[in-house]
């Protein structure tokens, strides 16, 4: 069965794209990660980051087994390109295209069905990951709520007057400009 994902409109141009893609086709997915890691392009964390996606809608969609899969196929095609002015001598202007490029990652298994799960597993772990995400969601909410209260009974016991009282009160008697003056000469 055959898995993919798309990374659409990355801003580099799809020749320094291909060299890194060129290096991982046909390999398995443990030692395409390595060789992402190893490998010294800008173009490299986009990559692990569109294969693990990749290797996740398997997982996760279909039930494949990650040790089975293996990247059948990267297709990098031309994306959109900006077209840009560069001003240079004599009033002439030089044309600057910036690039992108389109990746489509395409993983498959290398034994049809080979520890592939069943779709009752699928959904029992749909459902697990379901009622922990509303666990999580619940405690978050029952501590932001408790955290509340504790400020609100902090605000409650303290007085909010300043610490330096006097001042404070000789300043709000008097005009603004007095204000202005006290402060900067310290009184």
């Amino acid at each position: 069965m055959k898995v993919s994902a798309k990374l659409k409109s990355l801003r580099m141009p799809n020749r320094k794209v291909k060299l890194v893609a060129d290096l991982i086709k046909g390999m398995d997915i443990k030692d395409a990660l390595n060789q992402l890691d190893s490998t010294v392009k800008k173009t490299s964390p986009f990559m692990i980051t569109l294969l693990n996606s990749a290797v996740a809608n398997g997982e996760h969609n279909f039930g494949i087994d990650k040790d089975n899969m293996y990247i059948f196929d990267v297709v990098v095609k031309e994306g959109i390109t900006l077209k840009r002015w560069m001003p240079k001598a004599y009033g002439r202007a030089t044309p600057i295209r910036r690039r992108s490029s389109h990746i489509e990652i395409v993983i498959e298994e290398r034994v049809e069905g080979k520890n592939r799960k069943t779709k009752e597993q699928l959904e029992k772990e749909k459902k697990d990951r379901l009622d922990a995400r509303k666990k999580l969601e619940k405690e978050s909410v029952e501590k932001q709520e408790k955290e509340e209260k504790d400020t609100a009974k902090v605000t409650e016991k303290t007085d909010l007057k300043p610490k330096d009282g006097k001042a404070e009160s000789k300043a709000s008697d008097k005009g603004w400009a007095k204000k202005m003056f006290n402060r900067k000469a310290g009184m």
